[in-house]
């Protein structure tokens, strides 16, 4: 899972360079000149990567916090009859 949110992380800090190169050209005013068919092509692909590993992870995260929860309930329920005895 570390491998993957890395791969994850990657992919969102190419996308924040590529978004702030676009942003300084645009504030220096130069022309915002299109990148190859390809390089459009490999960054849509990326960033259709990142968003399924996102929702992969926001799943995961899901998955835990309800068994998470669980497992606090049955703690709490067997913590209840020795609270009750004393």
């Amino acid at each position: 899972m570390d491998r993957e949110e890395s791969l994850f992380d990657q992919a969102v800090k190419r996308l924040d360079r590529a978004i702030s190169l676009v942003e300084q050209k645009l504030a220096s005013g130069a022309p915002v000149t299109p990148g190859s068919d390809a390089e459009r092509e490999r960054l849509a692909r990326e960033l259709a990567e990142a968003r399924a590993r996102e929702k992969e992870l926001e799943l995961a995260g899901a998955e835990a916090s309800a068994a998470l929860a669980k497992a606090i309930e049955e703690i709490n329920a067997a913590l209840e009859p020795q609270s009750e005895d004393a």
